[in-house]
């Protein structure tokens, strides 16, 4: 046994020796391991942890410099211990104030910093926020308001006054759910709200406008004239595709492109960054060319890369610099760079040196999806294209049928592997995954890639001088041929399934094994296999919880016996109630509500709740106080909506009662063999900055369905974090 584990620990060490040139790749995985085990603290370390850290990696650093290993490990740690002080010190610097109440009714005025229009309304972020109700120790800085009615003429920088019902960010939904209080807190946002009547400018802020406010104001008269242009749903797309405000689109085309495996197309990535820096590069390059003088004397292909490199920035502002976007600008801008220094192109170590930079600015960006999926499509392609992208660059030259073929193959090599890529993280987030995506992707990509973006681009140049629709009027009309082709494909059976949500241990395995064989170039890259299998079995058995509890005790469920999902009710919490379907590995309108009547001796129901038998327990669900004894003397597990005074339940083992739900949120309850495991919001999430703690004042009114902000349901972070591939 001895000898086998020195063979395979001389075997490895041989082969990590060889791909020392691949060390420098896994630098921003050092980082996001210690960004991910600060996140998965549940209470806040010392602030001197990180910082310690790195001082004790820099020693053993200094004092192993000259035995190779011990020093690789000591940057291994390092880099981890980095990525923990980095995460702590982000933490620090955005701290802000956050709602701690609910606030039925009062005046709210502010600063307009974003606008962005949806199909139903506007939505803004206003700044220095005054809230007539709050004192100004306890008002945010910043708060994201719903108006009513769409309010064309509100550009970022104006003052305004409303009447508004305003919250904190809302918790999960449920354990592992979707954490908007997370990501509100690192975009400084306090509290979430709608308005209650008509939308006052009281100033018009022009003497107070910062660059900040009039790019933003340039960004939303822009997307207002593509939109007036194009007209309709393509227009919204088109907005879309170019200042990257998707907030007009019909929630029925965003479900076509969700369901057909395009939506990515929706988020401004890889695909519209390369193909604008392309097309601007060939063009300038061209034009230079057909100019004896300026070609002969000076380096045009470094000139155009130049120019490139400008409209490449000039449209990542423009989109708004998104995480996808700034990856994907990194890596252009590291491309064209290598032009002008005479270096290769895109590789691997660019990828690893973006990631780098995005993770050290913005270390929360991790745990979003769209870095994610983003990084995970981008790394996959490149690794399969360092093994096949020689075959496809060797057919260049064998005439145009031939180059034709080897683009539709590439396209649909490239569909596949960003699929595969992106698919565990699209299960782990969202619980679907569109089995047509490859037919999509094979019509949407192409059209995007020689008609739309490139009549984008024309339209743009065109539009200083009035003569955008020549541009933008095409561009519409190949949109409308993308939205048919998604609707089309998302309208057949089995468009999409919904899987129910894996654990984080089976998509770090996945992680873990798919980055072990995309950045390792010897034959030790297939063990990477190993782990994405293992992951795969994790998933296989995660087993969606047997009872759910709203912490605003609005909303039960349980898992019924021939699997479907029973729900206390099918109007009230729509929200969580359509999470927890679809957690479950639900489609919406899959529920039942519960009887009023009895249904068999498993289920016996009335006006005041349910008593249930699965697994050998007799579970209670109880909403009023007149059944509480009945239920206290007869079941083993007692969730109820009302208070139990003094916890005095005997028959319980397991008890939830209001005040469980008030201070923990929503519970989740699974029935074992030798026991009841029981998770909740507060006991996944533990006390961190960004968690607003139960037992606030807030918490009580939130406990009352009139002050519930319904504004998350169609939020960004929640429809459009099913980021790109490409």
């Amino acid at each position: 046994m001895a000898s086998i584990l020195t063979h395979v620990v001389t075997w490895m060490s041989a082969s990590l020796a060889a791909e020392r040139a691949r060390w420098l790749l896994w630098s921003p995985v050092g980082l996001g391991v210690g960004i991910g085990l600060y996140f998965t603290l549940r209470t806040e370390p010392p602030i001197w942890i990180g910082p310690m850290a790195i001082l004790i990696a820099i020693g053993c650093g200094i004092l192993g410099r000259r035995r190779d290993y011990l020093l690789l490990v000591t940057i291994a740690f390092g880099l981890v211990a980095g990525g923990f002080a980095l995460a702590q010190w982000r933490t620090f610097s955005v701290g802000h104030v956050v709602l701690e109440r609910a606030v039925t009714s009062t005046t709210v005025s502010g600063r307009v910093a974003s606008v962005e229009q949806l199909a139903g309304g506007t939505r803004v972020i206003l700044e220095k926020v005054r809230i007539g109700a709050l004192e100004a120790h306890a008002t945010p800085e910043r708060i994201r308001l719903r108006l009513r009615g769409k309010a064309v003429d509100l550009l970022p920088g104006v003052w305004l006054q409303v009447r508004a019902r305003i919250s904190p960010p809302p918790p999960p939904a449920m354990p592992g759910a979707y954490d908007f209080q997370f990501h509100y807190y690192f975009q400084e946002i306090g509290a979430t709200g709608f308005a209650m009547g008509r939308t006052r400018i009281v100033a018009d802020g022009d003497d107070q406008l910062t660059l900040a406010h009039r790019w933003e104001s340039f960004r939303e008269r822009l997307t207002t004239r593509i939109r007036d242009s194009i007209g309709g749903t393509p227009g919204a797309v088109a907005a879309a595709l170019i200042t990257g405000d998707r907030g007009a689109i019909p929630e029925e085309v965003n479900e076509a492109y969700r369901n057909s495996g395009i939506y990515h197309l929706l988020s401004i990535s890889g695909m519209h960054i390369g193909l604008v820096a392309g097309l601007i590069f060939a063009l300038v390059r061209a034009g230079l060319a057909l100019v004896p003088a300026v070609a002969l004397r000076y380096p045009i292909k470094k000139l155009a890369a130049i120019v490139a490199l400008c409209g490449a920035l000039f449209y990542t502002l423009l989109a708004g610099a998104t995480v996808p976007t700034q990856r994907s600008f990194l890596m252009m801008g590291l491309v064209l760079a290598a032009i002008l220094v005479d270096r290769q192109g895109i590789s691997m170590r660019f990828v690893a040196i973006a990631a780098t930079i995005i993770l050290a600015f913005q270390p929360e960006a991790l745990l979003n999806a769209s870095f994610q999926m983003s990084f995970a499509a981008v790394v996959a392609l490149i690794a399969a294209y360092e093994v096949w992208g020689q075959d496809f660059a060797r057919g260049k030259d064998k005439g145009l049928t031939r180059r034709i073929s080897l683009y539709v193959a590439a396209v649909a090599l490239t569909t596949v592997i960003a699929t595969v890529a992106t698919a565990p993280f699209s299960v782990y987030h969202f619980n679907r995954v569109a089995l047509y995506g490859f037919f999509g992707n094979l019509i949407a990509v192409p059209l995007s890639s020689v008609w739309v973006m490139p009549a984008a681009v024309i339209g743009m140049v065109l539009m200083p001088f009035g003569l955008e629709d020549l541009g933008l009027v095409p561009m519409g009309w190949g949109i409308d041929v993308i939205n048919a082709s998604a609707a089309k494909i998302a309208s057949a059976d089995w468009a999409v399934t919904t899987i129910a949500a894996m654990p984080p241990s089976a998509l770090l395995a996945m992680v873990i094994g798919g980055l072990w064989i995309c950045l390792w170039r010897g034959r030790w890259r297939r063990l990477g296999a190993v782990a994405v299998i293992a992951g795969i079995i994790l998933a296989s058995f995660a087993v969606p919880p047997d009872i759910l509890a709203d912490g605003n005790a609005r909303l039960f469920a349980f898992m019924s016996g021939d699997g479907r999902m029973m729900v206390s009710s099918r109007t009230g919490a729509r929200f969580e109630r359509e999470i927890w379907l679809r957690r479950a590995g639900y489609d919406v309108g899959e529920e039942e509500s519960w009887p009023r009547t009895n249904r068999g001796k498993d289920l016996r129901c009335d006006t005041a709740g349910c008593v249930w038998e699965a697994k050998g327990e007799i579970v209670a669900f109880t909403t009023e106080r007149a059944a509480l004894i009945d239920d206290c003397r007869t079941a083993s597990i007692v969730v109820t909506a009302v208070p139990v005074p003094g916890r005095r339940c005997p028959s319980a083992k397991v008890l939830v009662d209001r005040f469980d739900l008030w201070r923990g949120g929503t519970h989740a309850i699974w029935i074992e063999k030798d026991g009841v495991k029981i998770e909740s919001v507060k006991g996944v999430r533990g006390t961190r900055p960004w968690v607003i703690h139960p037992g606030s004042s807030r918490t009580r009114e939130r406990a009352t369905p009139e002050t519930e902000t319904s504004d998350e349901e169609d939020s960004p972070e929640v429809q459009d974090s099913e980021v790109e591939r490409d």
